[in-house]
């Protein structure tokens, strides 16, 4: 290994310690970084790069070019090929002579690199991350202590890539927390939580706006039936189904959730004084909810649930809900009357529901 006696700047370490202080982000710590390891080194290309040795590629990341030799960030190449993977290999991290040990690299050749540096970016359990590198196009010595200040950019770029690992795998648990904490577990439906804020943010746009918010209140009559009779998986199976009969019926910016048990609630936005909107809901809502449904190996030919919809005359959502949920319980007795009037009353808990 040929290096020269001429040591890195002796200013080196105020910007190092200034970057350190104030890099927030993996770009804002690299770029800072190339620019001194540029100083340190005398090489006049230096860059980062990523390693995805699953897929078989290295990906220059953020690149700093002071002279004619220019590593172009975004520059992707198959990982074989690499000067880096060579180095690493070889256990080499310099040569001012590529061509002689690595005449086989197209990159190399395509670049015009003549000399090279570099050191692996690892993480604390030893994964590899990527490469920290300095190049020219000219047959250069290594300053001395070159190497050190590389390993020492590579562990603190290692160090950040973990962080900013570890950052997007905890905003991702977080968000996961959030939508589990919105979703309803059995029908991967909104829940009650998510359906007064969407219903509060409808009404508030209602007010400000214009236009009407319909609010659909469905009751199963007949679920306990199903339960009792069938079991609870066979339950479990037709809310899935119900849940995806008012997805698929409702319109483009209809809002679906099911708020617990055997209820389910739409809500819809119209605009304001809309003719029978509220029946045309009420109508494609039943029509969905009505006939043949899947229990999970068995199926029934259910009469439909009890609707109620209302047209929102409020900013509450609370208020509007419980609107639509006396609507529905006014459904509710009517279709009982009218199943009374033609002799029809099923026993208590399986109105709706024949087996098939």
């Amino acid at each position: 290994m040929h290096t020269a006696s001429t040591p890195p700047p002796a200013n080196l370490f105020a910007p190092l310690a200034d970057t350190l202080t104030t890099a927030t982000s993996l770009e804002g710590l690299v770029r800072p970084l190339l620019e001194l390891l540029e100083v340190a080194s005398g090489l006049e290309s230096t860059y980062m790069t990523t390693i995805d040795e699953t897929v078989g590629v290295q990906h220059v990341l953020y690149s700093r070019n002071s002279r004619s030799l220019i590593i172009p960030e975004g520059l992707t190449v198959p990982w074989g090929d690499t000067l880096c993977k060579r180095a690493l290999e070889e256990g080499r991290s310099y040569t001012d002579d590529v061509a002689g040990c690595w005449g086989d690299s197209d990159a190399a050749q395509a670049l015009g690199i003549a000399t090279y540096a570099s050191t692996p970016i690892r993480g604390a359990d030893g994964a590899l991350h990527g490469t920290l590198c300095a190049a020219s196009n000219q047959r250069l010595p290594l300053r001395d202590g070159t190497e050190r200040v590389l390993n020492l950019f590579a562990y603190l770029i290692g160090r950040q890539v973990e962080r900013e690992q570890l950052l997007q795998s905890l905003q991702a648990a977080n968000s996961q927390l959030q939508r589990n904490a919105m979703t309803d577990v059995v029908t991967g439906l909104p829940n009650r939580r998510a359906l007064l804020e969407e219903l509060d943010r409808r009404l508030r746009h209602r007010a400000r706006d214009g236009g009407d918010v319909l609010i659909a209140f469905i009751d199963l009559d007949g679920f306990k039936h199903i339960n009792d009779h069938f079991g609870h998986d066979a339950g479990d199976h037709f809310l899935v189904a119900i849940g995806s009969a008012l997805a698929s019926c409702h319109r483009s910016d209809d809002f679906c959730a099911r708020i617990g048990g055997d209820e389910f609630v739409v809500v819809g936005s119209v605009p304001a004084d809309s003719e029978n909107a509220t029946q045309q809901m009420c109508e494609r809502l039943r029509a969905a909810t009505t006939g043949r449904f899947d229990l999970g190996g068995r199926s029934i030919e259910y009469a439909g649930p009890s609707i109620g919809v209302v047209k929102a005359a409020t900013t509450e959502a609370e208020a509007e809900l419980a609107r639509a949920d006396a609507a529905m319980y006014a459904d509710k007795r009517l279709r009982r009357q009218t199943e009374k009037g033609d002799g029809t009353e099923p026993p208590s808990g399986t109105e709706g529901v024949k087996r098939a």
